[in-house]
């Protein structure tokens, strides 16, 4: 998305020369074009701006922190206000049962992110249940019923009546029989431009005769400048209580996340990350802000690291290493492994502190499930004393590994010079981890609550 060249932005405030009011100029000018292409409404845009120039030129850093420094943490808080800063929604229903009605336009996502909501709190022990309450797309309920089966949870719709509003005031008393404590609605898509007020009334209906504990909107984030009248539709029909953003994983432009929460005074509660159903997170301002910005989300992905086989061995060596800015062929074991179900290694180091500013080439990270096989097998034929100090492998000794392994001996280098080039890239986040520090932002310690 466009919102991810931001992290440029800072990379290259920080090395410009030049005075340093030249360069918080250069930087606001950049700032505004970067917003303005990402669909953020024109009004919050120059709010922004003009707030960050403002402290900037006024402001003066601690001791033993320099001014640029201070303009990133200048534009960090900035940029986290709009967000909504340090204010958390409440991810976790306060009572139960709870039910939660989903609204939105037609193709943003709504019925896939009501499954990812569901196996959300599944995971968290609670006994979810999916209520398909969109009796004009004709494949919602398969939908739905598919994705209830996947996740293995509770679901409720009727496909022989075109009353939403009665399955809906049905589906929830059904649910609550069944013992099930949070009840999700899917609601049928709506464009909000004014063509469809018979979907909107539906809408109000369902809210008054379920009561739903919480509205949520969900904002699919390309959806750009149309952002602020749709939400401000939605929540003028029935008022929103919280929002969740979709496909910010795509080349989604995301700025008119802003524009809703401008709108509707409502928090971000969830973000969608990808098309799979585990691929859904928390929203914390900071943590992503964090992101965009290029310092980093390590704490997401520990939040990550804890739900998989490997979780609790890879989150310890993944901290170790990060301390002690080395990485070992073991560590690389465990993480190829893990990198079957988290994607990408370049996906991963976007959200380590520190290194989503440096220079890292995709094309050499990207790793295909052929090549993990192979790379898997090559460490099984190490012996323990390689494995701690790979400097001591031969080309005898890789001739040796690669029949061991079933491999080629340009299969064992190739594994080799992937680990120089991880274990370089993790030696440079101990310089980030005092930039970051003095600028009192602790990633690692936004943790979710």
């Amino acid at each position: 998305m466009v919102l991810d060249s931001l992290k440029n932005l800072v990379a290259s405030f920080l090395k410009a020369g030049g005075s340093y009011e030249e360069a918080v100029e250069n930087f606001i000018k950049e700032l505004q074009k970067t917003l303005l292409k990402a669909d953020v409404n024109v009004k919050l845009v120059l709010q922004l701006t003009n707030s960050i120039k403002e402290r900037a030129l006024k402001e003066k850093p601690p001791p033993l922190v320099s001014k640029n420094e201070w303009f990133i943490k200048i534009v960090y808080d900035e940029l986290s206000k709009l967000f909504g800063g340090d204010v958390k929604p409440q991810v976790f229903p306060q009572k139960t049962p709870y039910i939660l009605m989903l609204v939105g336009v037609q193709g943003s996502g709504k019925t896939t992110t009501a499954a990812k909501i569901a196996y959300f709190y599944k995971r968290y022990g609670y006994r979810p249940c999916l209520v398909c309450a969109d009796t004009y797309r004709p494949a919602a309920y398969e939908q739905l019923y598919q994705l209830s089966k996947q996740i293995d949870v509770a679901f409720c719709g009727n496909t022989k009546i075109n009353d939403a509003v009665a399955i809906a005031k049905k589906c929830v008393t059904e649910c609550l029989e069944q013992n099930c404590n949070i009840v999700i609605i899917d609601t049928a898509g709506r464009h909000g431009y004014g063509e469809e007020e018979a979907l909107l009334k539906e809408m109000q209906e369902i809210a008054k005769e379920v009561s739903p504990d919480e509205i949520m909107f969900i904002l699919d984030a390309s959806i750009g400048q149309k952002a602020y009248d749709i939400a401000l539709r939605f929540h003028s029909a029935t008022p929103i209580g919280s929002i969740t953003i979709t496909k910010l994983d795509g080349t989604a432009k995301g700025g008119g996340a802003l524009s809703a929460i401008a709108a509707t005074k409502a928090l971000i509660k969830f973000i969608g990350t990808g098309e799979k159903i585990p691929e859904l997170e928390v929203f914390e301002p900071r943590r992503f802000v964090g992101r965009i910005l290029g310092l980093g989300d390590i704490s997401a992905l520990i939040e990550k690291l804890k739900s998989l086989e490997y979780s609790e061995e890879v989150e310890k060596r993944f901290s170790r290493a990060l301390t002690a800015g080395k990485i070992t062929l073991v560590d690389i074991y465990l993480q190829l492994q893990a990198m079957r179900k988290l994607g990408p290694l370049s996906k991963i180091l976007q959200m380590i502190p520190g290194l989503a500013l440096l220079p890292i080439d995709d094309k050499q990270l990207k790793l295909g499930e052929e090549k993990i096989k192979k790379w898997i097998a090559i460490i099984d034929s190490m012996s323990f004393e390689e494995l701690g100090n790979p400097n001591i492998i031969d080309k005898n000794r890789m001739i040796e590994i690669a029949i061991g392994s079933g491999t080629s001996v340009e299969d064992v280098k190739e594994l080799l010079k992937y680990y120089e080039l991880v274990n370089s890239m993790i030696k440079n986040i101990k310089r980030r981890k005092s930039f970051l520090k003095k600028l009192g932002i602790d990633l690692t310690k936004m943790d979710m609550e």
